[in-house]
């Protein structure tokens, strides 16, 4: 299952499924799964700052 994560501040949506390239993190890794200094690329943020988006999708 894929669950995908809202950033509070500016509404990024990470989704495991496309990863964050430019960012360093591969499709496929679970938000669980990202480096604890991983940041939002849409404004900076850090993980805390993010919240599970409605229910898991299948993959």
């Amino acid at each position: 299952m894929a669950q995908k994560y809202c950033c509070k501040a500016c509404d990024y949506v990470y989704n495991p499924q496309k990863g964050d390239v430019e960012g360093g993190v591969a499709p496929g890794v679970a938000f669980k799964d990202l480096p604890e200094d991983w940041f939002c690329p849409k404004c900076g943020v850090g993980k805390e700052y993010f919240e599970p988006v409605g229910a898991a999708e299948e993959e």
